[in-house]
């Protein structure tokens, strides 16, 4: 939708190195800038970034990509929202390709709706230091004025329309559009929020989109949110996330908690790593967003038989999200506590130890259905299968599914086939007998992998030509291989450049970028994060270039001399072959003088 052209001049416009010291602060190292990788716990800085290429590259994890990528990765942004970031920071407006395929762009209400949040929110900021009640509250549940500034908490005073002072078009449709003040059926309109602690609820890029209000007294409703607006949807939204996404890279896993004071107190008590949904259960797009942030999610509730209901609600949600190399798991604290509570009583370190023995989510699948079921009668063992058959269908992880067919066949007392038949799944095939050991193929630790192999003709000109997009041009497309990956790759950038949709100038970032969503993608991210660390010296690049391109020239020769010898042999050549053939030599006598 957004054309190949503006993605090349926005990423010459934009510097890989501010855009990531903005998240990541860098250090200079030779000719790159290096940190410790936000992807992956490390105490030695193995990520690097390079300014001359626009790319970046950890050398501990293998994490890798552009100015764009890094933002979808790190702030959890689409392709389309990161663009759109990186434009708005060097002020450029985002095109669009032909009406038909254009996506719709954000009405400008939208856009005067985010100017009335962050306006409102900087009024309930205000409105706090000139409230002692709401002050003292605060620090009676321990919050300091730094974790409150943090989250930007503040208040709304106990008056009808104080927001009147903020807008002088108090009555204007925005308003209301906003959520920010209901209309009252006499014709009078009034502030939503009143006598309130106020929490900004906040969208991955910051923007403040909602408000959740925690009463002072005894009122009701305890908790109140906006409601949904074109800004706000409560299913998609998470509290706290933006704060909590550096905490989750370092502790390795987010946390799932009820309420905004949960997520306040804890990041009071150094565990910053939570969030919270905002007044609905968890839902499959919660789950989504949480797994592109961390591997392990760990939901927090209360141990009572609504934190189980909400358990469950949010174990069902998940299941066609689960994915095999990710783990969920279920924190049920002790009776009478929240996590708020929890953690002053008990102390952080005993919350994340309790976090990290929280049951994983097979576990409490299986442990739910058994109490539901008699297990000691055949009645109930069949019930243990019938109830368990719609949830395991669901589960999409292939590896996790046949764990848990196996756990309910041996919990049911039938053997796995017979389950798998019941749930309509196609029997495990009996394994094949085993072979002598040999060295699987797959990621080895650094100190166990064989040394690199050298990269053959057409991956040397791969590598030149990332280094020099302006020498495809200089390259035969017809003298590319085309049957590996490498060769695909560089026959696609040839390709690109001689019908002008690459720019002979263009830089590495701004070329890889280019092929996104294509199949060359994996291998140019791939050779691009390899020429992070290492460059042809320019004094050897050309010459290395041109003796390339001669050896794959007689490469070339070589295959088509052995293609016509071979039909000479079996089934004679005509004329114009034995013509053909004869240049062929000729010319490749010329090459070896």
């Amino acid at each position: 939708m957004i054309p190949q052209s503006f993605i090349q001049d926005l990423l010459a416009r934009v510097d890989i190195v501010d855009i990531i010291d903005r998240h990541l602060p860098l250090k200079k190292s030779g000719a790159n800038y290096f940190a410790c990788c936000p992807f992956h716990g490390e105490k030695s800085p193995s990520f690097s970034v390079s300014p001359s290429k626009q790319f970046y590259h950890c050398f501990g994890c293998g994490v890798h990509g552009t100015a764009i990528g890094f933002l979808m990765e790190y702030s959890g942004l689409n392709f389309i929202e990161a663009v759109e970031e990186l434009a708005r920071q060097v002020g450029m407006s985002v095109p669009r390709d032909a009406p038909g395929d254009r996506a719709p762009a954000r009405p400008p209400v939208q856009e005067g709706l985010y100017e009335i949040m962050a306006k409102a929110a900087r009024h309930f900021r205000d409105q706090l230091k000139r409230a002692p009640a709401a002050i003292d509250y605060l620090k009676r549940r321990g919050l300091t004025g730094e974790v409150a500034a943090r989250f930007g908490i503040g208040f709304a005073p106990d008056d009808w329309q104080t927001l009147r002072t903020v807008f002088p078009d108090y009555e204007s449709g925005l308003l209301a559009d906003a959520g920010l003040v209901i209309d009252h059926e006499g014709g009078r309109r009034y502030d939503r929020f009143r006598n309130r602690i106020m929490f900004p609820i906040q969208d991955r890029r910051g923007r403040v989109i909602a408000f959740g209000g925690r009463v002072l007294d005894g009122g009701e409703p305890k908790y109140l949110n906006s409601p949904e607006t074109p800004l706000f949807e409560k299913g998609r939204e998470l509290y706290g996330l933006v704060q909590a996404q550096q905490p989750i890279r370092e502790a390795g896993y987010v946390l799932v908690v009820e309420g905004y004071m949960d997520v306040v107190a804890l990041a009071q008590f150094g565990v910053g790593n939570a969030v919270a949904t905002l007044g609905t259960a968890t839902t499959p797009h919660h789950i989504a967003t949480l797994l592109r942030q961390a591997d392990r999610i760990v939901f927090c509730f209360d141990g009572d038989a609504a934190g189980r209901k909400a358990a469950w609600r949010a174990l069902e949600s998940s299941l066609e999200s689960l994915r095999d190399d990710a783990t969920l798991a279920f924190l049920f604290l002790p009776e009478r506590h929240d996590p708020d509570s929890f953690v002053r009583e008990q102390g952080a370190d005993a919350f994340r130890q309790a976090a990290q023995s929280a049951r994983p989510l097979a576990q409490f699948l299986l442990d739910e259905l058994s109490t539901r079921c008699t297990l000691d009668t055949a009645e109930g063992r069949a019930r243990l299968v019938h109830d368990a058959r719609p949830l395991v269908t669901r589960v999409a992880a292939p590896l996790l599914r046949l764990q848990l067919v196996k756990s309910i066949a041996e919990a049911a007392d039938f053997t796995q086939a017979e389950v798998e038949q019941a749930f309509g799944f196609k029997p495990q095939r009996a394994a094949a007998p085993a072979r002598e050991a040999t060295p699987r193929a797959g990621r080895r630790p650094a100190s166990q992998q064989a040394r690199r192999r050298p990269p053959s003709a057409v991956g040397t000109l791969l590598r030149l030509v990332l280094q020099y997009p302006g020498w495809a041009a200089r390259l035969p497309v017809d003298l590319v291989p085309t049957d590996d990956a490498e060769g695909a790759a560089l026959a696609a950038i040839v390709d690109a450049m001689s019908v002008g949709e690459l720019e002979p100038n263009a830089g590495l970032g701004a070329l890889v970028e280019s092929f996104r969503e294509t199949p060359h993608q994996a291998v140019l991210s791939k050779v691009a994060a390899e020429l992070v660390g290492t460059e042809f010296d320019d004094a050897v690049a050309e010459p290395l270039f041109e003796d390339t391109l001669r050896k794959l020239h007689a490469d070339a020769l070589h295959a088509e001399i052995v293609a016509l010898t071979d039909a000479e042999r079996t089934s004679g050549l005509g004329s114009r072959d034995r013509h053909r053939l004869a240049q062929l030599l000729l010319e490749r006598a010329s090459l070896k003088k």
